[in-house]
Parts: C-alpha cells; sequence; structure tokens
C-alpha cells in the first residue's frame, strides 16, 4: 500500500482563479519573474470584469504542496491577452502551460474573443516553444524591454492567435 502512494503519478485539474488564489500565485510568479507582482496587484487585477484566471491544482496530493502553477489573462472589445503565466520550476514539460493556455484560450473565446496576444521574453525558448505549438506567431518586437535580476536587456516579443 505504501508502495502506490510513494510512486503515485501527480494528476491535475484547471480550475477558475479565485481571490483567495491570489497569495499563492503571487508567491510562485516571484519564483519566475524578476519583476514580481505582489499579493494585492493579482487581486486588483482579477477583481476586474475583464480579468480571469485559472490555477492548476494537485487532486492526489497526500500533503499540500507549493501552486503547481497559474495563468491570469484579460478580454476586452474581441481581443484576450496573457497577462502572465507559470509553472512551478520542478514540473516544467509536465503539460501544465500547455492545459492552463488551452483553458485561458477557451475562456477568451467564449468570452467573444477573437485574437489572443501574448509577450514573451525572446530568450524563453520553453515558452517559445509551447507558444508556438499552440499557433502563436510574433507580430512585433519591444528591444531592451525587459530587464533581468543581472541588469541585462532583451527583446520582448509580441505574439498573437486567432481565437476562432
Amino acid at each position: 500500500m505504501l508502495e502506490s502512494y510513494l510512486t503515485l503519478k501527480a494528476e491535475y485539474e484547471i480550475i477558475p482563479m479565485d481571490l483567495k488564489d491570489c497569495a499563492e500565485v503571487a508567491l510562485l510568479h516571484g519564483e519566475r519573474f524578476p519583476r514580481v507582482w505582489d499579493e494585492s496587484e493579482f487581486q486588483d487585477l482579477l477583481s476586474q470584469e475583464t480579468t480571469f484566471g485559472f490555477v492548476a491544482r494537485q487532486t492526489n496530493a497526500i500533503l499540500k504542496k507549493a501552486l503547481p502553477g497559474f495563468v491570469l489573462a484579460r478580454h476586452v472589445a474581441g481581443e484576450g491577452e496573457i497577462l502572465t503565466i507559470a509553472v512551478n520550476a520542478k514540473l516544467g514539460r509536465a503539460g501544465l502551460g500547455w492545459r492552463l493556455m488551452q483553458a485561458a484560450l477557451r475562456e477568451a473565446r467564449n468570452r467573444g474573443g477573437e485574437t489572443m496576444f501574448l509577450e514573451v521574453d525572446g530568450g524563453n525558448q520553453p515558452a517559445l516553444g509551447l507558444y508556438r505549438k499552440l499557433g502563436f506567431e510574433t507580430v512585433g518586437e519591444r528591444k531592451a524591454y525587459y530587464v533581468g535580476d543581472n541588469g541585462a536587456k532583451s527583446t520582448a516579443l509580441v505574439m498573437s492567435r486567432v481565437l476562432r
């Protein structure tokens, strides 16, 4: 019996983000990005009618673990935008980013969205691979837009994809 718990494959569900999730979301965001958004920023964004998000939760965990991942997006006048997305570094390549993005794309489409936009650091190859697999294409660049912890600047790529 104990052996089955030790070899249990993690299972996740993607559920709508709630205000009570914002502390964990801010913590994960701070682990993954140099420009940290605090809990109140996430609460303010999520409180807006146009903003929505999803969190990944492990459904078969014995003990409560750190938040596996989240996505925060908005929809206005037919256009959606991914504001931020993060997956726990230990869970990279587990499909959570794909599932979170699919939930956000579906919700934007359900709200009448025709196009989804996002912005990504041009050096973030794992994210670029995910976005390209999801059908996003680069439509613009912002040179020296991001500033890393070490002060180095990198280009932001603006990407979009049709939702209909």
